[in-house]
């Protein structure tokens, strides 16, 4: 066969898998009561199309009924496949899942596929962390946050964006897997230092965690404002 032709079938397998990739795949996540949400994902959009072991754990924490979410308004940050913030819906939350401008299809395709089993309500927006978040005013009750800390360079914008968003009152649960290779253990040090100047940090144990979703380098941390006293 001529070159041109052998070109052309090595091309067939990439194209073959990238038209796969495109596709998605679905992720169940099975709950306590009533049907398994059906996320799906994308293996060919980075860091945020794929449900990550920290949003499991921290959706089915959610389900424990730790933190009373009925009728309570909840915002996700860096929400990717929306895991999270849809579980929150389905146990009565009002809930605004929010990320970048390009997973706004696939939280939506996800919001659609699960709203049969929603009992609050759910929405997608975009919010760009270090940016104004006006329209996201008044503070949330609950803010999520799962693995959401891996650049540094956002570590900056995050924590202005949780500056701005959090009242006295809002209770932000952070779960993130702790990573021990490259740069990792460096930017989750200067993150938690950086978060302490403004917030109280508290750690979830273990033995609070969904007794099957839950893993020893998987962590929960409850987060609040510092209580400042007299005026600023």
């Amino acid at each position: 066969s001529s070159p041109r032709a052998e070109e052309e079938e090595d091309e067939e397998g990439p194209r073959r898998l990238r038209a796969a990739a495109m596709a998605g795949f679905v992720r169940e996540l099975e709950r306590r009561a009533g049907p398994a949400l059906r996320l799906e994902q994308r293996a060919a959009g980075g860091v945020g199309s794929v449900v990550w072991d920290a949003a499991l754990v921290l959706a089915k924490f959610l389900e424990t009924g730790a933190c009373p979410l009925a009728h309570r308004h909840v915002l996700e940050l860096g929400a990717g496949t929306g895991a999270v913030g849809i579980m929150a819906a389905t146990l009565g939350a009002n809930v605004t899942v929010t990320d970048l401008e390009e997973l706004q299809e696939l939280l939506m395709v996800n919001i659609e596929n699960n709203k049969h089993l929603v009992t609050g309500s759910v929405r997608a927006k975009v919010l760009k962390w270090g940016e104004d978040v006006t329209e996201f005013q008044p503070p949330p009750d609950y803010i999520l946050m799962a693995d959401c800390i891996y650049y540094e360079e956002s570590l900056e914008p995050l924590l202005k964006t949780l500056k701005d968003l959090t009242g006295p009152d809002t209770c932000v649960l952070c779960c993130y897997e702790q990573r021990t290779m490259g740069k990792n253990p460096e930017i989750e040090r200067k993150y938690f230092e950086l978060l302490q100047m403004d917030f109280e940090l508290e750690k979830i144990p273990l033995d609070k965690h969904d007794e099957e979703y839950r893993s020893e380098d998987i962590h929960i941390m409850n987060i609040h404002r510092k209580q400042t006293v007299g005026a600023e």
